[in-house]
């Protein structure tokens, strides 16, 4: 592995973000918009009912820790997309950069987005509506390596399916997300879901992340059970969607499907 072809990949991507105002609309206006949606609802029902007022930081932190997950898989698999859209994938598979170097490039370019994506939604969230980052406090930092790594494993799965069945196939990338967010508990336990939903959801390590966040908003310490369960899961994640691709890799080649991007 070239840590000199990593960059190369980042300054890529970098290129084309600053060079195209439109690919700010992930980091910037739809962070915004989901931050005032989910904050102006938790509002409402305050006002309705005194007694569900204490329900707001949790709809609003969920929504924070979701864009976690969502720009670190946004990242990696828009970022191959990038090459499709570009008709620029031939000249990338003809060169030294490997497939691992490729996705940890823009790994690393998805965790500027994540940080540009977070100071949104935090300074969105206190301006708007009184939230702090400190409610959530440390835990953050375990809590967002869940996502991260969740995020990232779905992404690199995403790839492949993109690289099996061609762009058509590229509103998974965003369809993905919004399955995680229902079946995660983002802003809801886990035992608010439709039975025959419950059991799917508990095996998804994003839903032990967000469990993690309602403890902690609930006042009480990190639980480390969760917070263990999350990463190895997360981990299965990424070896999961590795294995995925590289077998679509192995298909995309034999079968010359190079022909659809180009």
């Amino acid at each position: 592995m070239s840590w000199r072809r990593i960059r190369v990949v980042i300054r890529r991507h970098t290129y084309v973000l600053w060079r195209a105002p439109h690919r700010w609309f992930d980091i910037a206006f739809w962070p915004l918009m989901d931050v005032i949606l989910w904050g102006s609802l938790g509002t409402y029902i305050a006002q309705q009912d005194a007694g569900s007022r204490a329900g707001t930081p949790y709809l609003i932190s969920g929504i924070v820790m979701f864009h976690v997950l969502f720009q670190s898989q946004i990242a990696v698999a828009t970022g191959f997309m990038e090459e499709t859209w570009s008709r620029n994938l031939l000249n990338v598979l003809t060169t030294p950069v490997t497939e691992f170097e490729y996705v940890a490039g823009t790994a690393v370019f998805g965790m500027a987005k994540v940080l540009l994506a977070l100071t949104t939604v935090s300074v969105t969230a206190f301006i708007a509506f009184g939230f702090s980052l400190d409610e959530i406090g440390w835990s953050m930092v375990p809590i967002a390596a869940i996502l991260v790594i969740v995020g990232w494993g779905v992404g690199v799965a995403n790839i492949g399916v993109v690289l099996r069945f061609g762009q058509g196939a590229e509103i998974l990338t965003w369809g993905t997300n919004f399955i995680l967010m229902a079946l995660s508990g983002v802003f809801n336990p886990v035992e608010a879901l439709p039975g025959a939903l419950q059991p799917v959801a508990r095996v998804l390590p994003s839903t032990h992340a967000f469990n993690a966040l309602r403890t902690v908003m609930g006042g009480d310490p990190l639980p480390v059970d969760e917070i263990v369960i999350g990463l190895v899961g997360g981990a299965g994640f990424v070896v999961g969607g590795f294995a995925f691709s590289w077998w679509m890799l192995r298909i995309f080649r034999r079968r010359g499907f190079v022909t659809r991007f180009s």
